[in-house]
């Protein structure tokens, strides 16, 4: 098996239809992309099924047009919980002060559906891992990969020709385009801001 990020973005593509199977009213996944580049999100999960399923959340409130999040997106509120426990994540009794209801776990009924699903996308993951580490083993990439960051990096606004923006890591938008879901074109970091950031 390849372990290139692009074979590893159609893993996680395949693993979303098969979340939207089960929930059709989940939008489709712009940017597999975007989740490989980072071992954690603002959501405090690594990338794995479980954290799919949390993204796969927010999918499903913003279809729904229901504000889940508040304090830039760190505090998962008793919406997103709703939500999630309709796809199947438990959650801890109270929220916690900083991030709310985000510690969501998969229930033996989600671990059960998503058998394959799970199995088939660790088993990506894993060979991803491997091949990432072997690249990076003698190189530097300083201070917050020592500390086991999310890469440290400073995140940028990258835009599409439609007007949409994203803010994204350098070297996250390096690894792979990343494809506005609105006009299907890739998002990009203006020049200005390319040199800034290099």
């Amino acid at each position: 098996m390849s372990t290139t990020p692009p074979v590893l973005a159609a893993e996680l593509a395949q693993a979303w239809a098969d979340i939207q199977r089960h929930h059709p009213e989940l939008p489709d996944l712009a940017a597999p992309e975007s989740l490989i580049g980072e071992s954690s999100s603002a959501c405090g999960h690594e990338l794995s099924f479980e954290r799919l399923l949390h993204e796969a959340v927010h999918g499903i409130a913003a279809a729904r047009g229901v504000r889940d999040t508040s304090r830039a997106g760190r505090y998962h509120n008793r919406r997103f919980l709703a939500i999630a426990e309709e796809l199947g994540l438990d959650h801890p009794e109270e929220p916690h002060p900083s991030s709310g209801f985000s510690l969501v776990t998969l229930n033996p009924e989600a671990k059960r559906r998503y058998r394959p699903t799970i199995e088939r996308l660790q088993r990506a993951l894993k060979a991803h891992s491997a091949a990432t580490a072997a690249d990076t083993a003698r190189t530097f990439r300083g201070p917050a990969a020592r500390h086991g960051s999310s890469g440290g990096g400073v995140r940028v606004k990258a835009v599409c020709d439609c007007g949409r923006n994203v803010r994204v890591v350098p070297s996250v938008l390096a690894q792979a385009p990343i494809v506005c879901g609105g006009c299907g074109k890739p998002f990009r970091i203006p020049e200005a801001v390319g040199a800034a950031a290099s």
